[in-house]
């Protein structure tokens, strides 16, 4: 059951904030839901936003701006936290690369994480079948898109599920984490030492091993400080190339890997995606 805690008028739909209980994690765990005003005359698309790093359900909410776009094209958009919440296992508030807000969009099958860091089918599965019981959306129509560690998740996670996803994008994605020191180290902690485990997290493995889409959209800014040693968009092109992947990848000059980029680029990203959803 959801709960709606917060309500905000916004953009002439609802922002809202919800709570429940999540089999998936084990614990209580909140997310936002925006609702178009063309939610109100019947099911609308739902597209789901994958944060990054050290966030929650609140930072694309309040600071990328997205209501305006959504709204115009008739979207609903899901922002999931990026972990469980409340537990306080050994090492979890440690450090801002692993453990709370950085559950990296994966099952955990090393313990203590394994009993609730299982946010690839929190977000995949759960979240959306909840959401989907409780407010008019058409869940024939998603769309998946996120940012960082985000962006990785929605590349891998769409890569995985075409069925589920008709749009998949990115904004500055961890294209490679099994070849990044943020991937590297979550997916040890989460995974294990056990490498081929980690190619199901990994876009350019899941690439390299016949998993494509029809089309994927990623954007990247020229003056991001993680371009070169954890994003590598460079190799996301390459396995694309390789695979006969159809990708879209945008360089945009000068912009860095904070919400000023996303709140710049999420709206072309949802109109992008609204494209793909109709009907």
């Amino acid at each position: 059951m959801v709960e709606i805690i917060e309500e905000h008028k916004a953009a002439g739909g609802r922002q809202l904030v919800l709570a429940h209980a999540s089999e998936a994690t084990a614990t209580r765990m909140e997310a936002s839901l925006y609702l178009p005003p063309a939610a109100e005359r019947g099911p609308v698309p739902l597209v789901t936003w994958l944060s990054g790093l050290t966030c929650t359900w609140e930072n694309a909410t309040t600071k990328a701006g997205f209501q305006r776009a959504a709204a115009e094209h008739g979207l609903a958009v899901l922002c999931p936290d990026t972990s469980p919440r409340g537990l306080d296992l050994p090492g979890e508030h440690a450090d801002d690369d692993f453990g709370a807000g950085a559950g990296f969009y994966v099952d955990a099958t090393v313990a203590p994480w394994s009993g609730h860091y299982r946010m690839w089918t929190y977000v995949s599965e759960e979240l959306p079948r909840l959401v989907g019981a409780a407010f008019p959306l058409d869940l024939t129509r998603q769309g998946l898109t996120g940012h960082s560690m985000g962006g990785h998740g929605a590349l891998t996670i769409g890569l995985t599920h075409p069925e589920c996803y008709r749009a998949v994008s990115a904004l500055a994605p961890i294209a490679s984490p099994t070849r990044a020191p943020w991937g590297e180290k979550a997916f040890a902690g989460y995974l294990g030492d056990d490498r081929e485990r980690w190619r199901a997290h990994d876009a350019t493995c899941l690439l390299a091993d016949g998993f494509t889409r029809d089309e994927l959209l990623v954007d990247v800014g020229t003056a991001d400080g993680f371009l070169d040693t954890q994003l590598q968009p460079d190799l996301l092109q390459a396995a694309a190339a390789a695979a006969g992947q159809a990708l879209t990848l945008r360089y945009q000059e000068g912009y860095d890997h904070s919400y000023y980029f996303v709140a710049t680029f999420l709206p072309d990203h949802l109109a992008w995606h609204a494209a793909r959803l109709a009907g």
